[in-house]
């Protein structure tokens, strides 16, 4: 066999290639000489743009008539070119003015440029992705004017990212997986103007797959204060279970109302366990900031112990040196003790899935920079629009599957034995 290399050097390069190169040396002297910019209105790349686009309207047109340009076969009476007509673009490279050419009977619908758009694609990936980065309507608008000299009205930019919405119905009715390990379920807060700006919870539940893997399964907007309940929750749940989820072991949660009901009502075999983590940043938010430190050494008895009643003897420890000064704190514990409580029958390889909160916090923190930038919503769908593009900026692949743990192999065996083979059950 002969390598490319060597081929090239007994042939040569293709003459195709040359001349490109060519092309693209003589158009970049000349812009050096003239003093041309790269991007904005009459830069290099949007001269380029025009001639790319214009020459592909022009094939589009030879396939749509069956001859080229001045062929005799044109002159038979039948349909035939008839000028063309000015048209803007807006580009990444800013504004540019292409000649689109139109036929007699007006038959002409051209697929790189629709008689309607005014936008190349590229453009629209661009604006979506700074708007998944938090940037406002106002603030990609001058982002494009200031980089691109192209300028984008608000309304634009909103129907550009309105494009998302039948993507994000589309990835909130997937097919899911037949059986988790563990979903974890938590809220972000967000600012709806309904009336008046009230903060409204949009719940993520975010799944470990059976590969080892996270999967946010979807999003789900949820009322102002305690407004969620059993009622609620089974109707959160029955959507993943009418999308493909027959089973999970474990549900991770902080004390949301009616959730561990509506969970016994779906899935009757599942653990509702409270989040440790939640838990202890609970703990602090009752504590004075000196003390936090002592605390969380206090507690790591507690949610380390080797069973239930070893833990319960750490815990009376625990309030014993810390009840007068932080009654709340041991209240917030007591009440929560049903739901601490499961995670302690499970091993070392469990427990640290349950509490590798890595990837949630990542995914939370990401969220909330998003939220934030935007100040308040003037919809829900508004939000949950930002939520969604936050999402798909962390995996632009739409899978959302991403390694959770580098020990998953040893924790697999752990939740197969520990809940008697019901993961391998659930794959078949």
């Amino acid at each position: 066999m002969i390598s490319e290399a060597t081929a090239e050097r007994v042939v040569g390069p293709d003459p195709a290639d040359v001349l490109d190169e060519q092309l693209v040396r003589q158009l970049s002297e000349r812009a050096r000489a003239e003093g041309l910019r790269l991007t904005g209105e009459g830069g290099l790349l949007s001269r380029l743009t025009k001639m790319v686009v214009e020459s592909a309207l022009e094939g589009e047109m030879e396939d749509h008539l069956g001859y080229a340009r001045h062929d005799p076969a044109g002159r038979d009476g039948g349909n035939s070119r008839n000028g063309t007509r000015s048209k803007e673009l807006l580009t990444e490279a800013g504004p540019v003015q292409i000649a689109v050419p139109r036929d007699r009977d007006g038959s002409f619908a051209p697929q790189l440029v629709g008689k309607r758009q005014r936008r190349l694609s590229g453009l629209d990936d661009l604006v979506i992705s700074l708007s998944a980065k938090g940037l406002t309507h106002g603030e990609i608008c001058a982002h494009l004017a200031e980089v691109y000299g192209a300028e984008v009205s608000k309304q634009t930019i909103s129907t550009i990212t309105e494009k998302v919405l039948e993507g994000m119905s589309a990835w909130q009715s997937r097919p899911l997986d037949p059986v988790y390990p563990v979903i974890f379920i938590d809220a972000i807060n967000v600012k709806i103007r309904d009336g008046q700006v009230a903060n409204r919870p949009i719940y993520v539940a975010l799944a470990v797959t059976c590969e080892g893997t996270r999967d946010i399964l979807g999003l789900w907007a949820g009322e102002h204060g305690d407004g969620e309940g059993a009622k609620y929750w089974l109707r959160v749940l029955s959507e993943i279970k009418n999308r493909g989820t027959q089973d999970c072991l474990i549900v991770v949660c902080d004390g949301l109302k009616g959730l561990p009901e509506a969970i016994a009502t779906v899935w009757p075999q599942t653990i509702t366990q409270t989040c440790i983590v939640h838990l202890l940043r609970n703990s602090f938010r009752y504590a004075s900031k000196r003390d936090w430190s002592a605390i969380a050494k206090d507690l790591k008895p507690v949610y380390t112990a080797a069973s239930e009643s070893d833990a319960l003897d750490r815990f009376v420890e625990f309030s014993e040196k810390w009840e007068k000064r932080y009654p709340a704190i041991i209240r917030l514990w007591t009440n929560a003790w049903a739901e601490f409580v499961p995670f302690l029958q499970f091993d070392r390889e469990i427990r640290t899935i349950i509490c590798t909160t890595n990837a949630i916090e990542s995914i939370n923190a990401h969220i909330r920079r998003a939220v934030n930038a935007r100040g308040h919503f003037p919809t829900e769908q508004a939000a949950l629009k930002c939520v969604y593009l936050a999402v798909m900026s962390l995996d632009p692949t739409g899978t959302g599957r991403q390694r959770w743990s580098n020990r998953w192999k040893a924790a697999l065996n752990a939740f197969d034995v520990t809940f008697d083979g019901r993961l391998s059950a659930g794959k078949k």
